[in-house]
């Protein structure tokens, strides 16, 4: 047998899990704006500084010489004050030493979770578009995915499709609200909805809330860990990233009942052992604001989507008005393109204006073709250049 060849030539050389999807569209349209030179409204880091308070308290914990391993499942004073935010914002009363776990980033608080919770032949319903890691999240964690469709113009849920995704083998449904790419905030009575059908299939929740602050026109983010019945079936994920502007500081976390707590925390220890120390630390500065910073921020982000909606509108994109987050879903039909990627690499390289293709958000790519998606987490500098650019584009 020479080197080159292989003692099993019938077994696969790498894992199957990982060829069934790809690697991740919106990164690599950043990748595309660096190298086109183009603005990069495609991914959601803000183009802005962080708070210097945040900042400062890093600094200051560096120089603290917290620079050792925290304890693995999260710094306490980092739990205590999730604690804190969790009674004020949504009325949850969480033990910190047996429900929070402290992961790198809300991607990781998520991939723990899916692991500590599926097993092989279990099942997870995903709301489509949904945000792109959460069918990989299910093929790694050994589940399969159940998509169920949001319906523009509102992106709503018909509750008889939904209903039909679940089955004896359903282990969780993935919650985005509000949601990444649509911009949907979950109603209370959609939120009862999937409650309903999570208790009678004795399903787990697992929501993902990391833009719980960036909510408009008198929308309200409500918790499904909040519902009757619901604590304790509920995963909550969340993070630091987009609140306080430091996506670059992959500082998450996860909250869950005590069982699956200690689950997760297992799966956690294994995948990264803990988040950045001095970070945590930081981080409990920051959930200490004042709630005139939350009222701050969702107001300028508000007034960054309207000024958005006004250049995508002007340029002749069809927009879905979001009530949360941070981006706008847009229809590209008037613009005559075959699908979303020729138009969207025509945009980068021809534009200068780097966007996401909306069949990154879907199972079938083809759901997705006449959709593009823009985050408006950027400055007003960054607004006059992109719509001094946009004029030079015509529609069909």
């Amino acid at each position: 047998m020479t080197a080159s060849q292989s003692p099993r030539p019938d077994r696969p050389r790498h894992s199957l899990k990982a060829a069934r999807f790809t690697e991740s569209v919106i990164r690599e349209m950043t990748r595309l704006a660096l190298a086109h030179g183009a603005i990069n409204l495609a991914q959601g880091f803000p183009n802005f500084p962080a708070p210097a308070e945040i900042k400062r308290a890093a600094q200051e914990a560096i120089a603290r010489d917290v620079n050792q391993y925290a304890i693995t499942w999260g710094a306490k004073s980092l739990r205590d004050r999730i604690v804190e935010r969790a009674r004020k914002t949504q009325g949850l009363a969480l033990d910190p030493e047996r429900e929070i776990t402290i992961c790198c980033g809300a991607t990781e608080a998520m991939m723990s979770a899916m692991m500590a919770i599926v097993n092989p032949g279990d099942e997870v319903v995903v709301f489509e578009p949904f945000y792109e890691n959460y069918g990989p999240d299910a093929i790694l964690s050994g589940a399969t995915p159940r998509f169920v469709k949001l319906h523009p113009p509102d992106w709503t849920f018909d509750p008889s499709e939904l209903a039909a995704a679940f089955s004896p083998a359903t282990k969780a449904i993935i919650l985005n609200t509000p949601n990444n790419p649509t911009g949907k905030v979950f109603t209370r009575e959609e939120l009862e909805t999937i409650r309903d059908l999570a208790i009678h299939h004795d399903a787990f929740v697992i929501t993902d809330e990391i833009y719980e602050y960036m909510v408009y026109d008198g929308a309200r983010h409500i918790s499904p860990a909040t519902l009757d019945g619901m604590r304790e079936r509920s995963i909550v994920i969340n993070g630091l990233s987009k609140t306080y502007s430091v996506t670059g500081w992959r500082v998450g976390w996860c909250i869950a009942p005590p069982e699956t707590t200690a689950a997760i925390r297992k799966v956690h220890d294994f995948l990264t052992v803990g988040a950045a120390a001095p970070l945590q630390e930081a981080g409990a500065v920051a959930l200490g604001f004042p709630e005139s910073y939350y009222e701050t921020l969702a107001a300028e982000y508000r007034a960054r989507r309207d000024r958005l909606l006004g250049i995508l509108e002007g340029a002749g994109f069809r927009c879905f008005r979001p009530r949360g987050t941070y981006y706008i879903m847009t229809d590209i039909s008037a613009f005559g393109f075959p699908d979303d990627v020729a138009f969207a690499r025509y945009l980068v390289e021809k534009i200068g204006i780097a966007a996401v293709p909306g069949s990154s958000f879907y199972n079938n790519p083809a759901d997705g073709s006449r959709q593009l998606r823009f985050a408006f987490c950027k400055t007003e500098e960054t607004f006059r250049a992109a719509a001094e650019r946009l004029t030079r584009l015509s529609r069909a």
